[in-house]
C-alpha cells in the first residue's frame, strides 16, 4: 500500500486528502498503534474511522491488521461460584412463581434501563403475542397471573421490543453419526438465569432457560433442537426478543422446514443466528434481523458474525468470532463422538474465560435429542437432564479473569 501523503501546507489539514488516502492513513495509524504496543481496540477505533470515510478501506485493510497480542492472564484465576437449577414443571406453577420472586426486581430493572427505545403500552406488547405467538397465549396469561396481574412484568413476559440482549456464543449441528448438537453460551454468569426447564406448554420442552419463560437453547420430543447466538450486526427494530422465539420454535415445529415457516412470519427485533436440527439430521442456521427477511442456509455452525465475514469488525475481533468459527469448521464431519466434541467445546478458541468482562463460557451443552438428554458440561464435571427428571441442581464453579 502506497503511503498516504500529508498536505504540504499544513499537516494539520486532511482536506486536501481524498476518501482513499483517508482511509490508507487510517490504515497507517492503524500499524503505527500496533508496533508501539497499543492496545486493538484503539486499532479498531482507526478502523471505524476509516469505515466512516472510505468505504474502500473494509475491503483493503479489513483482514490485514497485526495480529493482537495474547491478552494477559491472572496468575491467580478467579472463581465464580454459581448453581445450575432443574426445573421440571409442565404447566407454569410454583416453581416458575419461585423463578419470578427471585429474578424479577433485576429483571425489571433491566426492562425499565434507558435504552434510547420506549417500551411499548401493555395494549400493543399482549396485541403482538396474541398476533404472532397465538398458541402462546394460554400460557402468557398464566404467567402474568402468577406475577401477581404486574403491569410490568404483563410487558416484559410478551418480550415484545425489550432491551438489547447480544451474548457470545458459538454451535454446531452434528449427524455424522445420530443428530446431535453443540454449543458453548458466552455471557456473564450474573446475568445468566441458571436454569435448565422441562415443561409442556404445548410440546414437550426441555432447554436452558432466559427471560423467565425463553430460551437460548433446547430441545422438544419431536427431535427439534434449536441455539440461538448474536448475529453480530448492530441496530434494532420492532420484533420479539429472541429467547421467546426459540420458545416459539420448539413449541409449535417438529421439523427444520416447519421452524424456517415460522422465521418467516415472526418479527424479532435485533440481528441473531438460529441454528436448527431435526430428528432426520436436517439442518439449518437462520440469521434473522429486524426489518427484513431471514437468510437461510445449510451450514451446521454459527458463531457472532453472519456468514463468512463479519460486518461488524470491532465486535467480530474483541469477542473472536471468525476464529471460532474457523475452529468449528474445521471439526465438521470429522465423526467425533460426543465426548470429543464436548472436550472440543471446552478448549480454547471455543471456551472463552473473560467472566468479569461478560465474556466467558458459562455452559457447554450437548443435545442428543434420539435419547432425549441434555449434557451440561463444564471442564470438571457434567450433569445430565432428560425430559421427565425431577428438579435437581449442581454447585459449578467458572475459573477465569
Amino acid at each position: 500500500m502506497t503511503k498516504t501523503q500529508w498536505p504540504t501546507e499544513s499537516p494539520s489539514d486532511l482536506s486536501h486528502l481524498t476518501d482513499r488516502q483517508l482511509s490508507e492513513l487510517a490504515s497507517q495509524t492503524c500499524d503505527l498503534l500496533a508496533a508501539r504496543g497499543r492496545s486493538i481496540e484503539l486499532c479498531e477505533l482507526v478502523a471505524h474511522t476509516g469505515q466512516a470515510i472510505g468505504k474502500a478501506f473494509p475491503a483493503t485493510v479489513q483482514w490485514a491488521f497485526p495480529a493482537a497480542s495474547p491478552t494477559p492472564v491472572s496468575p491467580t484465576l478467579r472463581e465464580f461460584p454459581m448453581t445450575m437449577y432443574g426445573i421440571n414443571e409442565a404447566q407454569p406453577g410454583n416453581r416458575w412463581k419461585a423463578l419470578f420472586d427471585a429474578t424479577w426486581a433485576g429483571y425489571k430493572q433491566w426492562y425499565e434501563m434507558p435504552d434510547g427505545t420506549a417500551r411499548p403500552s401493555l395494549r400493543v406488547a399482549r396485541a403482538k403475542i396474541e398476533q404472532h405467538m397465538p398458541e402462546l397465549v394460554p400460557t402468557y396469561e398464566k404467567l402474568v397471573e402468577l406475577a401477581g396481574n404486574d403491569e410490568t412484568a404483563a410487558k416484559m413476559l410478551t418480550l415484545w421490543n425489550p432491551p438489547v440482549f447480544a451474548p457470545g456464543c458459538s454451535q454446531m449441528a452434528v449427524t455424522a453419526t445420530e443428530p446431535m448438537f453443540a454449543r458453548n453460551y458466552d455471557y456473564s454468569p450474573d446475568l445468566f438465569e441458571q436454569v435448565s426447564y422441562s415443561s409442556e406448554f404445548n410440546k414437550r420442552v426441555l432447554g436452558t432457560s432466559d427471560c423467565l419463560w425463553g430460551l437460548l437453547d433446547g430441545m422438544n420430543t419431536d427431535g427439534l433442537v434449536v441455539s440461538l447466538t448474536y448475529g453480530g450486526e448492530k441496530g434494532s427494530g420492532d420484533g420479539f426478543g429472541i429467547p421467546i422465539v426459540v420458545r416459539y420454535l420448539l413449541e409449535v415445529a417438529a421439523t427444520v422446514e416447519e421452524a424456517r415457516a415460522v422465521l418467516l412470519r415472526v418479527p424479532v427485533n435485533m440481528s441473531y443466528n438460529l441454528t436448527i436440527m431435526d430428528a432426520t439430521g436436517a439442518t439449518l442456521t437462520a440469521f434473522v434481523a429486524p426489518d427484513a427477511a431471514p437468510d437461510f442456509s445449510t451450514s451446521p455452525i454459527a458463531t457472532n458474525h453472519r456468514g463468512e465475514r463479519p460486518v461488524d469488525l470491532a465486535h467480530a475481533r474483541k469477542f473472536r468470532s471468525v476464529e471460532r468459527r474457523t475452529r468449528l469448521a474445521s471439526i465438521v464431519g470429522t465423526g467425533l463422538s460426543a465426548d470429543a466434541i464436548a472436550s472440543e467445546f471446552l478448549q480454547p478458541p471455543l471456551r472463552a474465560t473473560n467472566f468479569s468482562a461478560g465474556f466467558g463460557t458459562v455452559y457447554t451443552v450437548i443435545y442428543r435429542p434420539t435419547s432425549g438428554v441434555a449434557e451440561y458440561h463444564w471442564p470438571d464435571q457434567v450433569w445430565r437432564r432428560r425430559f421427565d427428571d425431577g428438579d435437581a441442581n449442581v454447585v459449578v464453579t467458572l475459573r477465569g479473569d
